[in-house]
């Protein structure tokens, strides 16, 4: 899985020295174990405390903050380099109120500020899972934080003016459900992490709650119930199916990326139907809010607007001319809250870096790699202000620029291939793809031979999904010719996304074979497609 600086619920992870602590506890029962792994899974407590290719819940994951690079603890019960010697009142006091076991104030990067309000009994579930894992040795390498940031006693201003410990607080007109999700956005959970408009100012009054706002780069919408830039337009049905999937059923648009993504992978997928609806239930009862402007729409509506003829070039041949999509492989963007969110990053990510097939809908080109900063800019603009959809344009110069920095894919050709983990899916992939027969491979040949390589590998692991199966083939492509693309004409985000987009077709209908390949832009001037 691609890991990002800062994920799932931005900065997540614990930043206290876990080194010295007292006794361990007595073996805990199995049932409260079983729960605080529910727990932990809640807290996406993984995302951060597991790097890539890690050990699990060994730390060390690198997470980049505006005031340096925090790298996560060991949670294992290791004696020396974990939380072997820690007894329940040296975690309650580090996991409840920012405070580590030599005294010393953790960084706000850790969302104390919300795992205050979790309960002594499921406080307790997780001390009790944690210290049921394999304890696994791995010192805590040095953050990465200058002066003054790096003197923790200057974080008594912060807790002073954002802090206050205290427990969820059940509302008694409330039901049960409604107070049950409340206790799970607000604790566990920490939505607002991402989702508040302002981060710095942690679970406090001030924080704008759920408006939206940008963190490590990508957009977290507003998820407050107003019917244009948040959830209100959702049913809870397709609130609570994206939260489980990543997409939403039906014509509803969206999918998730960047943070979100994994933060459903590895935490709100597991949990149960009945939480994630309590959830939901709950964030209904938050006040609307708007993050901004309702603005005049007339000077996108036409076809000569800023980022039109980009549109028409690059885009409208997968999402179409009028935005709508494909439904069940393409997502729409007409009427997509995220496409609509105050901030441009996750659409400008997602241009520059593309995505992996994910919740069956198809890869996605890195198509921003072929186009202008300017192009960038304008064609964001006409698809978050054309076919209905509404939001500001983009105004703070160099975020193309620094999108383009920042974001490092596969699909990109500027980060390392994708691994395959599925031992079965590996094996079958390498034995249909016989050696060779992946490099050199030219786009006209795509279709040939992966409408015979497709059948094989999902025959070789039936158990693996579709999505699985077109990303592992696209790995395999991108291992047997990244280093040498000598004979390939096109440049390499237009060659891997024309791959992948052909293997979707031949995964998902084995039995239909494909001329071209959607999504490829069309050869130097190429006529682009009119509407």
């Amino acid at each position: 899985m691609t890991r990002f600086t800062a994920l799932g619920s931005g900065w997540l992870a614990v930043a206290a020295l876990l080194s010295v602590g007292t006794v361990r506890a007595q073996e805990p029962d199995a049932d409260l174990v079983k729960r605080g792994e529910y727990l932990v899974t809640a807290g996406d407590c993984t995302a951060c405390h597991t790097k890539a290719g890690g050990k699990f819940m060994a730390g060390n994951y690198r997470l980049d903050t505006p005031i340096g690079a925090i790298k996560t603890p060991n949670l294992t019960p290791d004696d020396e380099t974990g939380i072997g010697k820690w007894n329940y009142e040296t975690f309650e006091k580090a996991f409840r109120h920012g405070i580590g076991d030599e005294g010393e104030y953790l960084y706000p990067a850790f969302p104390f500020g919300w795992y205050t309000k979790v309960s002594d009994e499921d406080t307790k579930a997780i001390f009790a899972y944690l210290k049921s894992l394999p304890a696994v040795k791995e010192k805590r390498e040095e953050n990465e934080i200058p002066f003054p940031f790096n003197v923790r006693t200057a974080l008594i201003t912060w807790r002073t003016a954002f802090f206050t410990a205290e427990r969820f607080k059940p509302d008694p007109n409330a039901s049960a459900e409604v107070n049950r999700g409340g206790y799970l956005v607000e604790g566990l959970g920490h939505c607002g992490m991402c989702h508040n408009e302002r981060k710095l100012v942690g679970n406090s009054s001030l924080s704008g709650r759920f408006g939206g706002g940008v963190i490590d780069g990508w957009y977290a919408p507003n998820i407050t119930p107003d019917g244009h830039q948040g959830i209100g337009a959702w049913s809870d049905a397709e609130v609570v199916t994206y939260l489980k999937t990543g997409t939403a059923p039906g014509n509803r648009p969206g999918v998730a990326a960047g943070p979100m993504r994994q933060t459903i992978e590895e935490s709100l997928s597991k949990m149960t139907d009945a939480d994630l609806q309590a959830m939901v239930a709950y964030l209904r009862t938050v006040p609307a809010k708007q993050t901004y402007k309702e603005k005049d729409l007339q000077a996108f509506n036409q076809p000569g607007a800023p980022g039109a003829d980009t549109y028409l070039t690059y885009c409208s041949s997968c999402h179409r001319p009028d935005g709508k999509g494909v439904e069940g492989a393409i997502p729409a963007l007409a009427g997509n809250t995220s496409v609509q969110s105050a901030g441009p990053e996750t659409v400008i990510n997602v241009i520059v870096g593309g995505l992996a097939a994910q919740s069956g809908y198809a890869p996605m080109p890195a198509i921003g790699q072929e186009m202008t900063d300017e192009q960038i800019k304008n064609v964001t603009d006409y698809i978050r202000n054309s076919w209905g959809n509404n939001a500001p344009v983009v105004s703070e110069t160099g975020v193309v620029a620094n999108a383009r920095q920042k974001i490092r894919t596969m699909m990109a050709g500027n980060a390392p291939c994708s691994t395959i983990e599925d031992d079965k899916l590996k094996a079958g992939i390498e034995q249909a793809v016989g050696g060779d027969a992946l490099k050199g491979l030219k786009p006209n040949d795509f279709v040939p031979v992966l409408s015979r390589v497709a059948p094989q590998v999902k025959a070789a692991a039936p158990e693996a999904g579709d999505d699985a199966v077109v990303n592992g083939l696209l790995a395999a492509f991108c291992k047997a010719n990244r280093t040498d693309r000598t004979a390939e004409p096109l440049p390499w985000s237009a060659t891997i996304g024309s791959f992948g987009n052909v293997a979707y077709s031949q995964v998902k209908n084995p039995e239909k074979r494909v001329d071209a390949a959607p999504g490829q832009p069309p050869a130097s001037g190429a006529t682009p497609p009119k509407p």
